[in-house]
């Protein structure tokens, strides 16, 4: 199946997280298979002379009680299979416990901290015979299985050729042998086949965990689009949030509007800034910025303050330090306190002739 040539980015973490939810992960099944066989290889090493042990016991035991077995109940035949089942699984149950510890730990290796019940829900696209036919027949990924399987089958079938053809000489010894030899001795005959089979089943394993990684990054691919509407759904379409910004402006600008009314003074200079000041003595020490702005903010700050008698003053290095230098809600700095008191030490005389300011 052609691959789309727009998924050109790396997937994104989120990508990753998202198809790791759903089960999907890079895991080969060739590394399990090689593994499987080798914990199997070990563990017959290791409880080789165990199993013949216990198997040469199952044997004597069958065999010396052979005549008993010609007329046995339903109730001994029953005890019988009973027994038979106990022997075997005590005879096979480390061995196939240690297969089974290998192989969790080849995927836990291969998958991570992983538990999600998504590959079980029901999914319509399953069932789609003809994307079903499209995987098997038409899919890179179909024929570079079917070359696995082969090269597979080659040597798991040669590694019996191989084993036997090194042990024909020994054969004539078997004759000389007890139970017990023999049976040790067809082990290790076994042990040998599965070790010629298992080296190349660990170099396709390998090869197939890379094959299977690189197509997994592959896959998760994405296009540049797919990157950006990821990143607005994590950060918030910009729209958006310059909608929200502007409501938010919009909402600061009324409500700044509000405070001109109350302002003792309005500092311009004169075109480009306007600062609205008011001096209360009983909520801060020196005067607060109310209101502040530039260009239309400034002319807006004006209108209101001709509207509702707020005096405005032109200084131009008074208007741009007070802009540079405070945020509305600050009480002007100490550097400009004189300047802004001799300002509204003026504006008290013009609007109370003859009196003399309180302190």
């Amino acid at each position: 199946m052609a691959r789309d040539p727009s998924k050109t980015e790396a997937a994104t973490p989120k990508r990753i997280n998202k198809a790791r939810e759903e089960g999907n992960v890079a895991k080969s099944q060739e590394v399990t298979k090689a593994v499987s066989v080798l914990a199997g290889l070990i563990g017959l090493s290791v409880c080789i002379n165990y199993m013949a042990v216990e198997f040469i016991r199952l044997f004597r035991h069958f065999l010396g009680s052979a005549p008993s077995y010609i007329n046995m109940g339903e109730a001994s035949l029953y005890e019988l299979g009973l027994y038979l089942t106990l022997v075997l699984t005590k005879t096979v149950l480390p061995s196939v416990l240690f297969i089974g510890l290998l192989v969790y730990i080849s995927l836990r290796a291969q998958v991570g901290r992983l538990w999600t019940t998504k590959v079980f829900e029901f999914k319509l696209e399953r069932f789609n015979l003809l994307s079903g036919l499209k995987r098997m027949f038409i899919s890179p990924d179909t024929l570079v299985r079917l070359f696995k399987s082969l090269l597979q089958a080659l040597f798991i079938g040669l590694a019996p050729v191989l084993a036997v053809k090194d042990e024909t000489a020994k054969f004539s010894t078997l004759y000389y042998m007890d139970a017990a030899g023999t049976a040790v001795y067809l082990l290790e005959i076994g042990s040998k086949m599965v070790f010629y089979a298992l080296i190349p089943m660990l170099v396709i394993a390998a090869a197939d965990l890379i094959y299977t990684r690189r197509q997994y990054a592959e896959n998760l691919k994405m296009s540049k689009d797919e990157i950006k509407d990821e990143r607005k759904q994590a950060e918030g379409d910009e729209k958006i949030k310059a909608a929200v910004k502007s409501k938010m402006m919009k909402m600061a600008g009324r409500r700044m509007m509000r405070e001109v009314p109350k302002a003792d003074v309005v500092i311009t200079n004169p075109t480009h800034i306007a600062v609205a000041l008011r001096y209360n003595a009983a909520e801060a020490p020196a005067p607060v910025v109310v209101a502040m702005g530039v260009d239309k903010v400034a002319e807006k700050i004006k209108e209101v303050a001709r509207q509702y008698g707020v005096p405005i003053r032109e200084n131009k290095e008074l208007a741009r330090a007070l802009y540079k230098q405070t945020e509305i809600g600050d009480i002007i700095p100490p550097e400009l306190f004189q300047a802004v008191a001799v300002i509204l030490a003026q504006i008290w005389k013009t609007k109370n002739p003859g009196k003399i300011p309180k302190p």
